[in-house]
């Protein structure tokens, strides 16, 4: 059955709550009035999806279509500003205080319910066959394009499997497992709110990502993990395809064929987290202030 916003809200916080929430706890954490999650609340409970304040199976049932399935990683680039570093070791491979930065991505999926998880490779590819001891349900996919294209390269590859699928730049450690989440109403990235920023980031309009670019006063600062739902991981296999068949399409950004080229066919929120969640280490000096061991 197909869900609304709120039936959807309310269904997606019950399931992933361990204990079980008073109304005023869902008000808190859906963002609905008292008297929304009430009647809400009422709705759920003569579908049979919700009883005693709980979800059922039937709840989880209808929860199903809205779950993420997969999860993507974007980790075949060479990281040439994290040099030297980045000579001998991918950079998703880097350890950060003892932990590689991939392991912090893989550990938050896993901890979402997510064990379906594609790693594309390409620079020092064999390097990453080390994680299989602690991940063997890893599937790896081969980038031969790395090195001569942009990462809408490593999109190309697994531009099949984008349907319920999160997509993530590999190169993020992350602080906070919780912005991995089980449940999606619609695709959408995750941003950081910035008064201004200098970085990629995202303007909205009607709730949906209505620009993207470097620079911006009033926006979202663009961090490289998304979420595709089942229509629109459809329909991005046939954009990327278009976008990196045209005239200088193996130089643009993978997800330029959604945020850009074909916007208006994509409905994209913006789900928010804080600055101190995740971070991309983009120097090695950023690197050595960020892990002591690196400062000899």
């Amino acid at each position: 059955m197909e869900l609304n916003r709120k039936q959807f809200d309310i269904l997606s916080t019950l399931a992933t709550e361990k204990d079980r929430l008073s109304q005023r706890s869902l008000e808190e954490k859906c963002g609905h009035s008292l008297g929304t999650i009430n009647r809400i609340l009422k709705e759920l409970a003569q579908q049979g999806l919700v009883a005693d304040g709980r979800i059922t199976p039937a709840g989880l049932n209808a929860l199903e279509p809205y779950r993420a399935k997969k999860a993507i990683f974007i980790a075949a680039g060479f990281g040439s500003r994290l040099v030297p570093i980045t000579l001998n070791t991918p950079k998703p491979l880097v350890r950060v205080n003892g932990k590689r930065i991939i392991d912090t991505l893989i550990d938050a999926c896993l901890e979402a319910g997510i064990s379906e998880i594609y790693i594309v490779r390409g620079y020092l590819a064999e390097q990453f066959d080390q994680l299989l001891y602690k991940y063997p349900m890893i599937k790896f996919l081969e980038n031969p394009a790395y090195n001569e294209a942009n990462n809408i390269s490593s999109a190309m590859v697994a531009r099949y499997l984008l349907q319920n699928a999160y997509v993530l730049e590999a190169d993020l450690l992350c602080s906070n497992p919780a912005i991995i989440t089980k449940y999606h109403y619609c695709s959408n990235y995750l941003g950081i709110k910035k008064e201004r920023s200098d970085d990629w980031c995202f303007t909205l309009k009607d709730g949906y990502i209505s620009s993207w670019g470097v620079g911006g006063l009033n926006c979202y600062q663009e961090v490289g993990i998304s979420y595709w739902n089942e229509s629109d991981g459809h329909k991005l296999a046939g954009h990327l395809r278009d976008c990196y068949e045209a005239p200088g399409g193996k130089e643009r950004y993978w997800d330029y064929p959604a945020l850009s080229e074909y916007r208006d066919q994509y409905r994209i929120e913006v789900r928010e987290c804080k600055q101190e969640d995740i971070v991309e280490i983009d120097t090695f000096q950023e690197l050595k202030r960020i892990d002591k061991t690196y400062d000899i």
